[in-house]
């Protein structure tokens, strides 16, 4: 016999069956009617399989290794040669009982028994007929039991369907055959050659890869086509995975051989490289690694670097990743680890610089350098985090400057007017498409130290987004006690931010988020004087016109006096801004003439700056006269620093009701109304007849209709404006006032004292009333800013009106 390959019971499967396997003889349509006309004995040895079902007709091999099996094996042998086959449930019963097996069968004839050198017994059967376990008579030395055959429905030769299906399974069958590498192609002609349907059916479910549950289930099934049916359900979805198998392996196949010729195309070229004298991509990682050596960084930043740097050698550099690897490295090898510029902490230098850059600003210089005496005598380098606040133009943002040239420290500026995406702040995981580093680390490569000045400009403009919330982001740069390991999306490891001074500047701290404020030193930078506007403007803004404009001192002299009007008539705010577009229109006028030799005046007269820069646009400043009943100044603050504001009321015959005008908020209104009801409950005190507010319309009104205005401070203004209209007595003149009333005519204290002052002085205000309160605002302020201003400190209305209404009467008084 020629040598035979037997398949073991643990891996029954067609598929394993391979060219050297010996060919046994496929059933023919005289053998089974041979088999249909047997008789089957009523009793039988019953044989356990642990993995695989026997169909009828179907030859398999099954190795024996149990005592109890090949002890049944060697007595069937001897006799009968017959034997009842079943399929055990759970394999890993090593003496399976009744329980343990399925009580649907098949009948099998032993063909041929091979003694195998390990001891086991190999036995190649054949099945004949489905039977199904009446009784177990014995267990001792193996199970017999009594048996019953079981009948199978066939359908009628002419049954259409049935042709169908076994003609649908012949095709699949050959088509699983051609596309699986497993099968020999030797099977294809098993397949052509079988001629009983009922054969093929069971032939097919016998060599198909299924559990054995599921083989079970097609055994039991009595009807023929129902079976047919089964079996070809689970050969379609065979095929299904057959040929998704197949072609995932093309796929990957393809794959590897487009990534070995990337490989070798990768060669050539690095070696055309290196015959040019190009760099490699290899000298660019060992140029990496020398710089990584001479960097100071924490073990844990250099075991992460490592980590990543060897990454990237491990990476064809044709792909995308290559590039973003690389520049991810870059990144950590340009930032400034553990890298500081040396603190220059001579205070008198310092103050130096401070007053040279800056003319006045006295409260906020001495705090400056304070905060550096701080840092001087800890020397621990951690610095404070300052917030200058103010209006624009006082020079906040080039305070910073200043701060960093007295340290000795770089300087960085980030504008966060308009930020709304936190990734800005954060950056991105650089798993995205053209991530980048937040701007903190953008701007500390480019200082190249760890420890500069750092000015975030315009923080309360920082906004929010779908994209996130930068301020909160700004929550963990700004806290000296987590900024020590500042974490970056696109950096994956800490960065320690302790050491930089961070400044911000702001303009309103309302907007500012209360957590982010809460984390900052606030320095108050007020307004100027128009005494030190003309000084900055002589000091600094004309040379450094001049300078731009090609211009020397000797081209265009600006006296005092004359910028002294240029201040009043032309600019109105808090800082020096517009005075310096002021003040360049008028350079500009002297270039022109220069250029086109035109005679003009180098010393600039008031009828220059008329000719220049037009008739004075901000008279409206100034106090106007109280020859009129109910017009009464107020002091206001706002986002460009102090200013007077006029209230306005008059009265018209009607039924009592109250008007407010002027583009007014809410808690505005709420005064005028306020002062309205407090005036009619104490009308006898005032000496106003209560009738009047049943006979006449107040209409209160504030000018300047297109500024929006809001706040408490207007109260006593209002009151005094609604009294002074009801009893036609005049205000005091060069009077302003401000403070919040409540309804027990009590005032209190409001703030902007500062800036508020200036604005009177700006318009020749002399005296002004204010909450006894706000009497610890005044002895703040510098002497300076009080020079000509009378100041009354009250706390109830009626001290109010004592000072502010006299006892004479308006012109043309109104009788009520």
């Amino acid at each position: 016999m020629a040598k035979s390959n037997f398949i073991s019971l643990d891996s029954l499967s067609f598929q394993d069956f391979d060219e050297n396997s010996e060919l046994i003889p496929l059933m023919t349509p005289e053998d089974e009617a041979e088999i249909n006309n047997e008789i089957l004995p009523n009793a039988l040895p019953i044989l356990p399989l642990r993995n695989t079902v026997l169909f009828p007709g179907v030859v398999i091999p099954i190795t024996a290794g149990r005592d109890k099996s090949i002890k049944l094996i060697n007595d069937a042998n001897k006799g009968g040669k017959v034997i009842g086959v079943v399929a055990q449930k759970d394999v890993d019963v090593e003496d399976p009982g009744i329980n343990d097996i399925y009580r649907t069968g098949t009948v099998a004839r032993i063909l041929k028994v091979l003694k195998m050198p390990d001891g086991n017994t190999t036995i190649i059967i054949q099945g004949k007929k489905r039977f199904e376990v009446n009784e177990i008579t014995t267990e001792k030395p193996y199970i017999t039991a009594t048996i019953k055959e079981v009948p199978e429905a066939k359908p009628a030769t002419d049954n259409k369907e049935f042709s169908a299906i076994i003609d649908s399974i012949k095709d699949l069958a050959l088509q699983i055959i051609k596309e699986s590498p497993n099968i020999p192609t030797e099977a294809t002609f098993a397949i052509k050659n079988i001629e009983s349907n009922s054969f093929l059916v069971n032939f097919v479910s016998s060599n198909m890869n299924l559990l054995v549950k599921e083989k079970q289930e097609l055994l039991e099934i009595n009807d023929l086509q129902a079976r047919a049916m089964a079996t070809l359900k689970y050969m379609t979805i065979e095929f299904q995975k057959l040929e998704l198998k197949n072609d995932i392996q093309s796929k990957v196949q393809s794959d590897i051989n487009q990534q070995q010729r990337e490989y070798f195309l990768h060669q050539q070229m690095k070696t055309i490289q290196e015959e040019l004298g190009g760099v490699s991509y290899d000298e660019e990682i060992e140029e990496m690694q020398e710089r990584a050596n001479k960097k100071r960084w924490t073990s844990e930043v250099e075991l992460h670097f490592n980590k990543e740097l060897a990454k990237l050698q491990r990476m064809n550099p044709q792909v995308a990743e290559y590039s973003i690897q690389r520049n991810y490295l870059d990144l950590y090898l340009d930032l400034p680890w553990n890298e500081y510029s040396k603190d220059k902490f001579d205070l008198k230098r310092a103050m130096r610089i401070l007053d040279r850059d800056h003319y006045g600003l006295e409260d906020v210089k001495k705090r400056i350098i304070e905060y550096l005496a701080v840092l001087k005598l800890r020397n621990d380098m951690k610095s404070p985090i300052l917030c200058f606040y103010g209006p624009p133009g006082v020079g906040k943002t080039s305070l910073g400057k200043s701060i960093a040239e007295a340290l000795g420290r770089e300087y960085v500026r980030m504008s966060l007017g308009g930020l709304r995406d936190e990734a800005e702040i954060r950056g991105h995981r650089k798993t995205y498409i053209g991530a980048m580093p937040g701007r903190i680390l953008q701007n500390l490569k480019k200082a190249q130290t760890s420890n500069p000045v750092f000015v975030l400009d315009e923080i309360d403009k920082l906004s929010n987004s779908h994209q996130g919330d930068p301020s909160s982001a700004m929550l963990e740069v700004l806290d000296p006690e987590q900024n020590n390991d500042f974490y970056d999306n696109f950096l994956e490891v800490g960065f320690d931010l302790s050491k930089v001074m961070f400044i911000a500047t702001s303009n309103s701290l309302n907007t500012i988020q209360p957590a982010l404020r809460d984390r900052m030193e606030v320095i108050n930078v007020t307004g100027y004087t128009i005494e030190e506007k003309v000084e900055i403007a002589k000091r600094h803004l004309l040379p450094k016109q001049l300078k731009e404009h090609g211009l020397k001192s000797s081209h265009l002299k600006i006296a005092k006096p004359q910028l002294e009007k240029i201040v009043e008539g032309y600019t109105r705010e808090s800082g020096v801004r517009g005075l310096e577009k002021q003040i360049a229109k008028m350079v500009r006028h002297a270039a022109k003439n220069i250029a086109m030799e035109e005679a003009y005046n180098i010393k600039v007269t008031n009828q220059d700056i008329i000719s220049v820069l037009g008739t004075p646009k901000l008279e409206r400043d100034k106090y106007e006269n109280n020859n009129v009943a109910g017009v009464v100044t107020g002091l206001a603050w706002t986002s460009v620093g102090g200013d007077i504001l006029f209230i306005e009321s008059i009265l018209s015959k009607g039924k009592g009701t109250l008007n407010i005008t002027g583009n007014l908020g809410k808690v505005m209104k709420e005064s005028a109304t306020i002062a309205m009801e407090y005036i009619k409950s104490n009308a006898d005190e005032f000496g106003i007849d209560s009738e009047v507010f049943e006979k006449y319309n107040v209409h209160i009104h504030v000018p300047e209709g297109a500024t929006p205005k809001d706040g408490p401070s207007a109260g006593v203004t209002m009151l005094t404006s609604l009294v002074s209209l009801f009893t036609q007595r005049k205000v005091k003149s060069s009077l302003a006032m401000t403070g919040e009333i409540t309804l027990r005519g009590k005032v209190l204290p409001v703030g902007g004292i500062k800036e508020k002052i200036l604005a009177a002085k700006r318009a020749r205000i002399k005296e002004i009333l204010l909450c006894e309160e706000n009497r610890s605002d005044i002895a703040e302020i510098k002497a300076d800013y009080l020079k000509g201003l009378t100041f009354h400190y009250v706390s109830d209305m009626s001290e109010v009106l004592k000072l502010a209404l006299t006892d004479q009467k308006v012109k043309n008084a109104k009788t009520l």
